[in-house]
C-alpha cells in the first residue's frame, strides 16, 4: 500500500459556523451598548457664555421677587391681622345690630279697624336663626351661602367664580355677581359699621345708595369687616343680623315684617313653600315680590326648593308637597296695596305725619272695603261688556257719603296698583252739563222756582273783546217755554246760560266754589256749560252738599291719626262739612229737580230698580269727557270716563257708559241696605199763567253775603237785558 495519502488534510464538511463557536466557551463579555448619535455633552452646552450668563441673572431675579413678595406678604399680613383686630375692637354686641330700623313707616287702617295697605318701609319684630322657622333658615342658606358655616367670612371660590360669570357675560369683574357670601352682604346691610350723618347725607336714601356703591377699596374694606364680624360674632348671630335687615320686597326688611306683609303670619310659623318664595326674594325683592308678580315669584321658590332638596334639607317628599302647593298672599296680603285711595291719603297728609317725618305713623280712613269691592266690580264688568277689546279710554270712580268720607276711589281701569296715575284726584276736566245743577242752585237760592220757566230758542249774545257768541243745545233743537226742572232734566244749555246770566255768572262761580269746585271757575257765559275744570273729587264732594242739605264739604280720608306705640291721636275728624252755601230749602228743591234727571231724563240708564237716586249727566266740548255724579239718600258716587290725552270718545255720553257704570256701583253699594226716600221737597205747582221770562218769587232767607255794590249793579243790568 503506497503511503501517498500521508500528509494531506481530512476531508470534512465546510465549517458553518464561526471559528469562535468552536472554540472552548468563554466568559461572554458584556454587552457594549448600541452606538446612538453623538450629542453634545450638557456641561458643553452649560459653557455658552450667553446663555449662562441669562440663565443666572434670571434666577438672581427669582430669588430676589420671592424674598421681597415674601417679605411683603408677611407685611400685608400683619397689617390686615391689625386691621381686622381693630374693626373688631369696634364692633358693638350682635344684640345692638339686629334691628336698625328707621322710622317713617305708615300702617293704614280702613274704617273697620283691618290694616289695607302699608306705606314707606316696614320693620316687623326682632327675629334671631333660632326663632324664624327652619326651612327659612335653611332656605337662605340654600340659597345664598350653601358653605355658610365653614368659611371665614368670605369665599375665594365665589368670589372667582362671579368674576368669571361676569367677564363672560361681557360685564365688568365686579358687576353683576358678587359671589359675596352671607357675612359680607350683612356686612353691606350694615354699612360697614358706619351711620347715617345728615350733615354728610342729604337724604337716608343718598346714604343707602353710597352704603351700595361696589369698587375694589370697598370689596376690600367688606372683606375685611366680614372677617371682624366672623371673629366676634357666632355664625347664628350673623345669619341672625341679616335675617332682620335684608330687605324682601313690598317695603318689608326682615324676615318678620315680609312673613306679616305677605303671608298674615309669624316667620316662626312659615311652611317649606312659603320659606322658599321669602329666601327666592333676596336677588331681587322688589322684581319678584308675590305683590307685583305672583307667578315670578313661585317659579323662583321652585328653585329654591330644589337646592334645598339637592343640599338635604328638604326630602323628596317633602320637596315634592311644597312644589304641589305653591305659596300664595294671604287675603290680607292681596289687598294690602291699598290702591289709588292709600296713595290719596298718603297726600293728603299733613307734613308731621309723612314718611319724612321719620315717626311711625298709624292711621285709621274712611274705607269700607266692601263698597270698594263694589265698585272696582262695576268698572270691570262694563268695560268688559260695553267697551270694545283694546279701547284705551279710561275711567274713575268715587263713592262717598254726605259728609264728605270717602269709602272708596277708583283711579283707573288697572286695579290693585299704587303710585300711578290716579284719574280720581289728579285729573283736572271740563264738566260739562254736570256743572249746570250750580247754575239751578244759585236761582233757587236767590227764590226762583223749579216750575219757573224759561225760553229755549235760539239764542246770541255779544261777549266784549269777543264778538257774538251763539250757543246751542247738545241736540241742536230747541223746546220752547220750558221748566227749570225740564231744563235741568234735559241738560238744555240755552235755559242754562239764560238762568247763569240772570242770576249773575259771579254767583254761580261763588256757589260752585262754595261747594268745593276749588279749581278756577270762568268767569265767561260758558261757565255755565261746564268749561271750568275740576276732579271728580270735588265734583262728588259738591254733589255731596247738595245731599247734605247746602252745606259744603271737604271731601275726607282720614278719621284719626296718632304716631305708633302713643294713645293720644294728633288728628281726631267726625266729618267734613264746613259752611252753609245755600238754604236747606234750596238744597231740597234742588234734589227734586236732579231726582228728575234720572226718572224721566238724559239719566234714565242709572235708575236703581225702585230705589230713589238724583244725579247729572256731563258731555263736555267735542265729547271728550263723560261724566254721571249722584246719590241716593246713603250715598254719592261720581264716574268720570275719557281719554287720557284728550281724544274724543266715540258715542259716549255722561248718560251712556257712565251712567252704566254709576249704577253697577250702586247697585252693589247698597245691597243689603234699606230702601231710604231722597231729602227732597215738591215745590206746589203754580196756577197756570202767561210768562214770558222766568218770574223771580219773594226771595226767601239765606245766609248773609258781603254787600257788593258793584255786583248787584252789573246784576240789574243783566236782568234789564234778559228779563226777571
Amino acid at each position: 500500500m503506497s503511503d501517498s495519502g500521508k500528509g494531506k488534510r481530512r476531508l470534512v464538511a465546510d465549517r458553518r459556523y464561526n471559528a469562535k463557536a468552536s472554540a472552548p466557551a468563554k466568559k461572554p463579555a458584556p454587552a457594549k451598548p448600541a452606538k446612538k448619535k453623538a450629542r453634545k455633552p450638557a456641561r458643553a452646552r452649560s459653557r455658552n457664555p450667553i446663555v449662562a450668563f441669562f440663565g443666572g441673572l434670571l434666577r438672581l431675579i427669582g430669588r430676589i421677587v420671592w424674598v421681597v413678595t415674601s417679605r411683603v406678604a408677611l407685611v400685608a399680613l400683619l397689617l390686615v391681622g391689625l386691621w381686622v383686630g381693630y374693626t373688631y375692637t369696634q364692633l358693638p354686641p350682635a344684640a345692638e345690630m339686629l334691628d336698625g330700623r328707621a322710622k317713617g313707616s305708615v300702617t293704614l287702617y280702613d274704617r273697620n279697624g283691618e290694616v289695607f295697605a302699608w306705606r314707606g318701609d316696614q320693620f316687623g319684630g326682632v327675629v334671631t336663626a333660632d326663632s324664624v322657622s327652619r326651612h327659612l333658615k335653611h332656605a337662605v342658606i340654600a340659597t345664598e351661602d350653601r358653605r355658610f358655616y365653614w368659611h371665614l367670612g368670605i369665599s375665594p371660590r365665589g368670589i372667582a367664580s362671579a368674576i368669571r360669570i361676569n367677564l363672560s357675560e361681557g360685564r365688568g369683574p365686579l358687576q353683576g355677581h358678587g359671589g359675596s357670601t352671607i357675612t359680607q352682604q350683612t356686612a353691606k346691610l350694615l354699612c360697614l359699621g358706619v351711620r347715617f350723618d345728615p350733615d354728610i347725607w342729604e337724604t337716608e336714601a343718598e346714604y343707602v345708595a353710597d352704603c351700595r356703591k361696589t369698587s375694589l377699596a370697598r370689596k376690600a374694606r367688606e372683606a375685611i369687616y366680614s372677617l371682624a364680624m366672623e371673629a366676634k360674632y357666632s355664625k347664628d348671630e350673623i345669619l341672625s343680623i341679616y335675617l332682620n335687615r335684608a330687605y324682601l320686597g313690598a317695603g318689608a326688611y326682615g324676615a318678620e315684617a315680609a312673613a306679616q306683609r305677605y303671608f298674615s303670619k309669624p316667620a316662626a310659623l312659615l311652611t317649606p313653600a312659603e320659606a322658599a318664595m321669602m329666601a327666592g326674594l333676596l336677588t331681587a325683592p322688589s322684581t319678584l315680590a308675590p305683590t307685583n308678580d305672583l307667578a315670578r315669584s313661585q317659579n323662583r321658590a321652585n328653585v329654591v326648593i330644589g337646592l334645598m332638596e339637592d343640599q338635604g334639607y328638604l326630602t323628596a317628599a317633602e320637596a315634592r308637597e311644597a312644589r304641589a302647593n305653591p305659596a300664595t298672599l294671604s287675603q290680607a296680603a292681596e289687598r294690602r296695596t291699598g290702591g289709588y285711595f292709600a296713595d290719596w291719603v298718603m297726600d293728603t297728609l299733613p307734613p308731621f305725619a309723612d314718611i319724612s317725618s321719620r315717626e311711625d305713623v298709624e292711621i285709621t280712613t274712611t274705607l269700607d272695603p266692601r263698597l270698594q269691592a263694589a265698585a272696582e266690580a262695576a268698572m270691570t264688568n262694563v268695560f268688559e261688556a260695553k267697551v270694545r277689546e283694546g279701547s284705551k279710554a279710561q275711567a274713575a270712580i268715587v263713592v262717598m257719603s254726605a259728609d264728605g268720607a270717602v269709602r272708596a276711589m277708583v283711579g283707573g281701569r288697572k286695579l290693585g296698583v299704587s303710585g300711578v296715575f290716579n284719574r280720581a284726584t289728579q285729573a283736572k276736566r271740563q264738566t260739562g252739563s254736570a256743572f249746570k245743577p250750580f247754575v239751578y242752585a244759585t236761582a233757587l237760592e236767590l227764590g226762583y222756582s223749579p216750575y219757573d220757566t224759561v225760553v229755549d230758542e235760539p239764542f246770541c249774545m255779544n261777549i266784549p273783546g269777543s264778538g257774538q257768541w251763539c250757543p246751542e243745545n247738545y241736540t241742536r233743537n230747541y223746546a220752547g217755554r220750558v221748566s227749570l226742572t225740564d231744563a235741568l232734566k234735559r241738560s238744555l244749555n240755552i235755559p242754562a246760560i239764560k238762568i247763569s246770566e240772570s242770576v249773575g255768572r259771579d254767583l254761580v262761580a261763588r256757589v260752585a266754589t262754595d261747594f268745593g269746585i276749588d279749581s278756577r271757575v270762568v268767569d265767561t257765559p260758558s261757565v255755565a256749560l261746564g268749561v271750568s275744570e275740576a276732579s271728580l273729587l270735588e265734583m262728588t264732594g259738591a254733589f255731596a252738599g247738595i245731599l247734605n242739605g247746602g252745606s259744603s264739604v271737604a271731601p275726607y280720608g282720614i278719621t284719626r291719626l296718632r304716631y305708633q306705640g302713643d294713645d293720644d291721636p294728633l288728628l281726631d275728624k267726625a266729618g267734613g262739612i264746613g259752611e252753609r252755601v245755600i238754604q236747606e230749602e234750596a238744597a231740597r228743591q234742588l234734589v227734586f229737580m236732579m231726582e228728575k234727571v234720572i226718572s224721566e231724563g238724559t239719566g234714565t240708564r242709572a235708575q236703581l230698580d225702585g230705589r230713589p237716586a238724583a244725579g247729572k249727566t256731563g258731555t263736555s266740548n267735542e265729547q271728550r269727557d263723560a261724566w254721571f255724579v249722584g246719590f241716593t239718600a246713603d250715598y254719592v258716587a261720581g264716574v268720570w270716563m275719557g281719554y287720557d290725552d284728550n281724544t274724543p270718545l266715540t258715542g259716549v255720553t255722561g248718560g251712556g257708559l257712565p251712567a252704566e257704570i254709576w249704577r253697577e256701583a250702586m247697585l252693589r253699594v247698597h245691597d243689603g241696605l234699606p230702601v231710604r226716600e231722597l231729602p227732597m221737597a215738591v215745590p206746589p205747582r203754580p196756577q197756570p199763567q202767561v210768562q214770558q221770562q222766568p218770574q223771580r218769587q219773594p226771595q226767601p232767607q239765606r245766609r248773609q253775603r258781603q254787600n257788593d255794590p258793584v255786583g248787584d249793579i252789573l246784576n240789574q243790568v243783566l236782568r234789564d237785558l234778559f228779563g226777571n
